[in-house]
């Protein structure tokens, strides 16, 4: 029985995206082990797969890192650096047949060729096209330039070359692995047509039921519905929630759920309307399947549920890749951008208002919720999965 070992990081975005192929994987009679940090190793047992854990260094689910975009891949770095001898204790006895890492766990891409055992990147977000190095080059130089920056690339080359790693360049390490499978639909990745189809498959979005978040109930009387959801990281936002109470209260015909996280409280919106629900967290997937609207900090993961949903949806990027995401929702004709720093609500309720009521956005919307339900899943994904178990690492 051939032994598949997943290793990835404890946040949502990079979990929840392949936990439905882990699930298929086991059902397929292989023996998956899951390497993560203690705190989902019930999530992970749920699937069948066993899980072996390891202590992250990153910040707790939910407590977002302060900082640029340097701070946060230097705590990147630092994790990977603290995860590899505990990996490597996990699986010195243990070898798989095949690694299965997250782009986020660097150090399997060492195991694996210190062993020459095959591996395969699982990606959750977009990957690198032919002229990517060159059209990023700026903002790289512009990272080097600044001491953190000079530093933290520094780290990660001595950290490769004391590791005995072939490749010894960061950015290709972590952005070239020699195969991947990507979670994301075709859809959402920018230039697809200059991506290298012999690395990269995809395979999103691979969605499971997720009754283990909980149910949601659609109103009898709702005439449509609004999500409205932050994520799970940058969601301390009180005055921006204030203004959606503002502009989506006792709005004609719409009943709306309001994520607002675990740092802001209820009485912090003032008066609620009665078409309005609050939680600090909420069962994101369950709601879309059964929404009209979703208005989203534009995370991975939330972009490729509203996609798969059909909801039209008005993007709020926070960080990160969240600001690319958004970019892309809008050329797709799908989505509108608004600032939660700066607009008002009445702006919203306008933005809103003519985002739903364009039907090109809806027409798209559905359009591209029909491909994505015909290409893609975990049964798909695990297939080639499968076809690397025959490969051997080069």
């Amino acid at each position: 029985m051939p032994h598949i070992a997943m290793v990835s990081i404890p946040a949502p975005g990079h979990v929840n995206p392949s936990i439905e192929v882990i699930r298929e994987l086991v059902a397929r009679g292989h023996r998956v082990t899951y390497a993560n940090d203690a705190s989902w190793a019930e999530a992970v047992e749920a699937t069948g797969a066993e899980f072996k854990p390891y202590r992250s260094t990153l910040p707790a689910a939910g407590n977002g890192a302060d900082g640029d975009m340097i701070d946060h891949l230097t705590l990147f770095l630092d994790d990977a650096i603290a995860m590899l001898p505990q990996l490597r204790e996990a699986y010195q006895n243990d070898r798989p047949d095949l690694f299965l890492y997250d782009i986020a766990a660097a150090p399997v891409r060492l195991l694996a060729e210190q062993w020459g055992i095959p591996a395969v990147q699982i990606s959750p977000t977009y990957v690198a096209w032919d002229g990517y190095e060159q059209d990023m080059a700026p903002y790289v130089e512009q990272m080097r330039a600044d001491p953190r920056g000079a530093d933290y690339y520094r780290r990660f080359e001595q950290w490769l070359t004391g590791n005995g790693s072939s490749i010894t360049d960061s950015a290709a390490f972590q952005g070239r692995p020699d195969r991947a499978l990507v979670l994301i639909p075709r859809h959402m990745q920018p230039n697809a047509d200059r991506v290298n189809d012999e690395v990269y498959t995809f395979a999103g979005p691979v969605l499971g039921d997720r009754a283990d978040q909980g149910t949601w109930t659609r109103p009898a009387d709702a005439g449509n519905v609004l999500l409205v959801s932050l994520g799970s990281a940058f969601t301390e936002h009180p005055e921006f929630y204030r203004r959606c109470v503002q502009a989506f209260g006792d709005l004609p015909g719409w009943h709306v759920v309001l994520q607002i996280g675990s740092k802001v409280a209820p009485s912090e919106l003032g008066d609620v309307p009665a078409n309005i629900e609050v939680h600090p967290w909420v069962p994101q997937l369950e709601i879309l399947r059964r929404a009209d609207a979703f208005l989203t900090h534009a995370g991975m993961g939330g972009s490729v549920e509203g996609l798969y949903c059909g909801t039209p949806m008005l993007v709020a990027p926070q960080a990160a890749d969240q600001f690319g995401n958004a970019d892309r929702l809008i050329e797709l004709g799908v989505a509108a951008k608004i600032d939660t720093g700066s607009v008002t609500a009445d702006q919203l309720r306008s933005e809103f208002l003519t985002l739903i009521n364009d039907p090109g956005v809806r027409e798209t919307s559905t359009r591209i919720s029909k491909e994505l339900h015909a290409s893609s899943g975990a049964g798909y994904a695990a297939a080639v999965i499968e076809a690397e178990l025959a490969t051997p690492a080069e």
